[in-house]
């Protein structure tokens, strides 16, 4: 009898913070765009939604409460999918600010930066002749001169904060340096597995896109956490379907979505995130792997369950 293959989890992050309005057509910025590309991503397959929120007015990503309380009830009461919130936000706030949705919502899962870095989008400036909103090139400049703040302090005072609320995370680490500080809080106590390890490749500022670089990182984190971590992998822009390819042969799960790239193929922008979760889909199953139902995600992550958020 042949070998069940093993489930992959895709993760669809909607909209993020790092593109901006003018970028595309499709980034989803109101309450509604943000709800329709979340329950397509879930109807096309993806077991997790990785959601920040926007100011609807002009797109400025935005960690106030109320913005998210605009589309999580919709979108909980449309798809069984693991909701995962923000406390990233975006390089420039601050860490009080970032963590407030997870607080008050208190989420099967929260994103979790595991180091200070650079975090640099500015290169984006010289792809666009014109923005449509005057926030747009001062808030790509300004990352020439910012440095993500994710201290020891700050991973900390997150960790605490919603030590009471059953929320696990997704740790998020754009270098190796990130997998060590995350087995500093491993072996502290203050995190359990099975860890969900996120692993960022392309960002300026983190670790590149090269096949090493992957398996570097793979690597690292199978002498750190053993068998008591699920791997996860992203790849920013045009890098996207090249990288998480590349993991999921490695026994990875893969994060797609337009937070992590605007586009659906060479010179082609994706018109929603379901497109880059259809496309993802069809490569694991042309690799011969199955896709994790959000139960199945779940049960891996360890999660509590969708009627134990406070939305």
């Amino acid at each position: 009898m042949a070998k069940p293959s093993r489930k992959v989890i895709i993760t669809c992050a909607i909209t993020g913070g790092i593109h901006t309005p003018s970028m595309s057509p499709h980034l989803p910025v109101t309450p509604d765009q943000i709800a329709e590309h979340a329950i397509g991503a879930a109807e096309a397959g993806a077991a997790i939604l990785h959601l920040h929120a926007r100011n609807p007015e002009d797109g400025r990503p935005t960690q106030d409460p109320g913005a998210f309380a605009r589309f999580l009830p919709r979108i909980k009461q449309s798809t069984d999918a693991v909701l995962n919130l923000t406390t990233g936000g975006s390089p420039v706030m601050q860490v009080e600010e970032r963590l407030q949705p997870a607080l008050k919502f208190a989420p099967e899962v929260a994103s979790l930066n595991m180091g200070s870095m650079n975090f640099g989008l500015f290169p984006m400036l010289g792809r666009y002749e014109k923005f449509q909103h005057a926030w747009e090139p001062e808030y790509l400049e300004k990352t020439r001169d910012v440095v993500f703040r994710n201290t020891f302090k700050d991973i900390e005072y997150i960790l605490q904060s919603c030590s009471d609320n059953g929320t696990r995370f997704e740790f998020e680490c754009y270098d190796t340096s990130h997998l060590y500080n995350l087995a500093h809080f491993l072996d502290r106590g203050l995190v359990t597995g099975p860890l969900f390890v996120q692993s960022v490749f392309g960002i300026l500022g983190g670790i590149g896109t090269h096949a090493e670089d992957v398996a570097h990182m793979r690597r690292t984190a199978d002498r750190l956490f053993g068998t008591d971590y699920v791997w996860s992998v992203l790849g920013a822009g045009r890098h996207q379907m090249p990288v998480t390819t590349l993991a999921a042969a490695m026994g990875g799960n893969v994060r797609v979505g337009l937070e992590d790239s605007l586009w659906d193929g060479p010179g082609r922008l994706a018109e929603t995130n379901a497109a880059q979760v259809r496309r993802v889909r069809q490569v694991l199953e042309g690799l011969g792997l199955e896709v994790a139902t959000p139960t199945e995600a779940r049960a891996m992550l360890a999660l509590k369950g969708g009627d134990q958020v406070n939305f």
